[in-house]
């Protein structure tokens, strides 16, 4: 009776829109048929390389921009088109800290998850600067790669790969600028061969993937573990007109 004067007065919502789910829900008891509908997951028909979209004849590439330009990882791959649901579950979470939308996302990925990533792999979050970390006492990528190894039992350091200094946010410079803003931005730990020695692959795990500056300069700073580096990210901007 308790439960169900629960269910009467606060019934489940969607962990997207906040509206209230029907009790003929299919999708799961937090996200709507709309919501559901409106996740695109990113595309399958992508550069190996850097993880853009490409047409089916010419994946896994490279493409043009690798051939001429090729990213420090030897792998992208993107789980969801940062849009529509994805992108307000993210942002939910970065701005607000209610982070349900991410974990249900990260959940319902976990059969790509466990084909991309083994249990012998080590996961990376890409490190923010200590002033902004300290301000919102939340390191996202650190979470975002903690559901990610808890959800493949694989294992995740959040302190091998370190910021070096203080940049400006990324989402307020234009694509050159996003480059040079990074050149010299990551360095490995003092013990780091030893913290990654008994892993086959490193994954460098971030949120967001826009211009892939960051990602590329952070692949670029684990050089020195002699591992094949490949980077993901939970959603990805898409480019199109």
């Amino acid at each position: 009776m308790v439960n169900g004067a629960g269910q009467l007065l606060f019934p489940p919502a969607c962990l997207f829109c906040q509206q209230p789910l029907p009790k003929t829900a299919k999708t799961g008891k937090s996200c709507c048929q709309d919501c559901f509908e409106k996740i695109m997951i990113w595309p399958h028909s992508v550069c190996k390389h850097c993880g853009s979209e490409l047409p089916e004849a010419m994946a896994p590439g490279p493409c043009g921009h690798c051939l001429n330009a090729p990213p420090a990882q030897q792998e992208s791959q993107s789980i969801y088109a940062y849009r529509g649901p994805v992108r307000d579950a993210i942002l939910n979470w970065k701005l607000q800290g209610q982070a349900g939308g991410v974990r249900w996302l990260v959940e319902a990925a976990k059969p790509k998850i466990n084909k991309l990533i083994s249990e012998d792999d080590l996961l990376l979050p890409v490190p923010m600067p200590l002033s902004r970390m300290r301000k919102s006492g939340v390191h996202h990528s650190a979470e975002l790669c903690r559901w990610l190894a808890e959800s493949r039992g694989c294992s995740w350091d959040w302190q091998l790969l370190r910021r070096l200094g203080e940049q400006p946010r990324q989402s307020a410079l234009s694509g050159s600028a996003r480059r040079k803003n990074l050149r010299k931005a990551f360095t490995l730990s003092s013990d780091c061969l030893l913290r990654a020695s008994g892993c086959s692959t490193i994954w460098i795990v971030d949120d967001i993937l826009t211009t892939g500056s960051t990602l590329h300069f952070a692949a670029r700073a684990t050089k020195g573990l002699r591992k094949a580096v490949k980077v993901l990210s939970l959603a990805r901007t898409l480019n199109r007109g």
